[in-house]
């Protein structure tokens, strides 16, 4: 059974039913799933999962502060570390998601080029406008469950 890490921010409710939508999916297909806030998650948590799924809302183009604390933490615990996880994104933003999700891929990037944990890119993210319908939120349990297949 996999064991898939979903970290996300939300203020506003739309990137947790997003994440909510992940877990489902992930569980549908026979996946455990620890669904954290990015102040909540653990290097643990990090350490001991499959696979990592990122959420952000579009916070002015960039991924929320919280998140990207989470990532500096990994950085300065982990990346000394040889492992390899595979990770993808959500986002969801008035103006649109993709600076979001395209800034969780950098920061994988740097992983991957300046450390010896390497976050490899499993699945294209998912980037909503405004609130999640529920096309995008079939669009989340879909992602879950190929994350959980992998």
């Amino acid at each position: 059974m996999k064991n898939l890490l979903v970290v996300y921010e939300s203020r506003t409710g739309n990137t947790e039913a997003m994440a909510k939508a992940v877990q489902e999916g992930a569980l549908s297909a026979g996946a455990s799933v620890s669904l954290k806030k990015a102040t909540e998650a653990t290097m643990d948590d990090f350490l001991s999962c499959d696979g990592v799924i990122f959420g952000s809302p579009n916070n002015f183009g960039y991924i929320a502060g919280t998140l990207k604390e989470f990532f500096d933490q990994v950085w300065i615990n982990l990346s000394n570390k040889e492992l390899s996880k595979p990770y993808t994104a959500f986002s969801i933003g008035l103006a649109g998601a993709k600076p979001t999700l395209q800034s969780i891929d950098h920061i994988c990037e740097e992983f991957r080029q300046y450390s010896k944990l390497k976050l490899e890119k499993a699945h294209e993210g998912i980037a909503a406008t405004r609130d999640p319908s529920p096309e995008v939120l079939e669009q989340c349990r879909e992602l879950g469950k190929e994350m959980a297949q992998l």
